[in-house]
């Protein structure tokens, strides 16, 4: 039962041991080429598909672990206290439509990149990019809200 407890502090320990090698040698791992950008030449870093491919699994980690605390609360909620289940699932549901909404707002229309001559800038990539700058535009406006109104609250209470 003692091993079963160190399996979250190893794997923690052994993902950033592995993302401070990646960030090593995508900043220490010299360049493949230069590009010219606006009269200047800038260096391309040799391991830039390592460095984007390591973010890509932490996200997918992320929103996997995310989406499976959810459910297992959801789940025990549900058992125990289904009032705020329902709460927690408005909120879920909330959020989907957020999504929804601004991946809407996002157009797929081509994004002019200087110095970029491939086809991930145009159709579902380009609407993509759009709708996750959205919502953190949208989240980000909403923490500074709810940081000024819980500040207000919390002021009117004393």
């Amino acid at each position: 039962m003692k091993n079963y407890k160190m399996i979250p502090k190893i794997s923690l320990w052994t993902l950033l041991a592995l993302g401070i090698a990646v960030i090593a040698a995508f900043f220490l791992g010299g360049d493949s080429g230069t590009l010219e950008v606006a009269g200047d030449f800038l260096g391309i870093p040799k391991f830039t598909d390592l460095f984007l491919g390591w973010i890509y699994i932490l996200l997918g980690l992320a929103i996997l672990i995310t989406l499976c605390v959810l459910v297992v609360k959801l789940a025990g909620d549900f058992k125990y206290n289904p009032k705020r289940a329902i709460r927690s699932l408005c909120v879920v549901v909330g959020a989907v439509v957020l999504c929804i909404i601004c991946w809407l707002l996002g157009s797929p229309e081509e994004l002019h990149i200087i110095g970029y001559e491939g086809t991930d800038n145009v159709g579902f990539w380009a609407q993509m990019a759009d709708a996750v700058m959205y919502l953190v535009y949208i989240l980000f406006a909403a923490t500074i809200i709810t940081v000024i109104v819980g500040a207000c609250i919390s002021r009117s209470r004393k």
